[in-house]
């Protein structure tokens, strides 16, 4: 998941986004209302952290903008101000959630988690490849009842291509998933992780074809043929 933190304290700042990544996250910073909204509208997002009390343009300000987009992202609002009428405004213009500074990261660790699985799973919980099953909720990839290891960025791999089985996720895609802005991505970065993922996912089943020129996919049928090889290139 791939997710904008709008907040201009670097020590909160850091915090949540030591927090998110460490759930398997991808997170973008910007620092005042002007950067956040350049950002919510050239990238796509699955949950946006918005503090309301922003340099430049307000938070409140970017969360009307986004829905005047008609943007369906889930947003959760931060902010000092606890009043009744400054939740109510921020839950009429379309926020999600609304946490009031201080607050612990385990609840806000837990809030994200929901409103990702409102937005993005619609329901679902969990998804299945055969005996590999993604759960969403706990940010893990299971064989049976038996957890499978992966790294932050393995994990966002393999969550790319089980959730979009039987459909080609192009290499940009997962260099928008894995990286941030501000990080330099190898030539070859996306191959060397989607050999780790299939070196641990094919033994048990779960199949990563290369199409040659597009991307990679995993077909949604559990199934291995036994004519096929794991690094065999589909005709692009």
């Amino acid at each position: 998941m791939r997710i904008l933190v709008v907040e201009d304290d670097t020590v909160l700042s850091a915090a949540l986004i030591r927090a998110l990544t460490q759930s398997a996250h991808k997170v973008d910073l910007a620092e005042d209302g002007e950067e956040a909204n350049h950002a919510l509208t050239s990238t796509s997002y699955d949950l946006v952290v918005l503090d309301v009390a922003l340099p430049k343009i307000d938070g409140l300000s970017v969360l009307r903008r986004l829905r005047d987009r008609r943007s369906q992202v889930p947003v959760m609002i931060l902010t000092a101000r606890d009043t009744l009428e400054d939740r109510v405004a921020g839950l009429d213009l379309g926020a999600d959630d609304y946490m009031t500074k201080p607050f612990d990261l385990p609840e806000f660790e837990a809030r994200t988690r929901a409103l990702i699985r409102r937005g993005h799973y619609s329901g679902t919980s969990s998804i299945f490849h055969g005996e590999v099953r993604f759960d969403p909720a706990a940010r893990r990839l299971f064989h049976g009842e038996t957890p499978i290891e992966l790294s932050v960025r393995e994990l966002a791999v393999a969550e790319l291509l089980l959730t979009r089985q039987g459909r080609v996720v192009s290499k940009e895609q997962m260099i928008d998933a894995l990286f941030g802005w501000s990080e330099e991505v190898g030539s070859n970065a996306i191959e060397v992780y989607v050999h780790r993922v299939r070196r641990k996912l094919e033994p048990l089943g779960v199949v990563i074809r290369t199409v040659r020129g597009m991307g990679y996919l995993i077909d949604k049928s559990s199934e291995k043929p036994h004519s096929e090889k794991a690094d065999e290139e589909l005709p692009g």
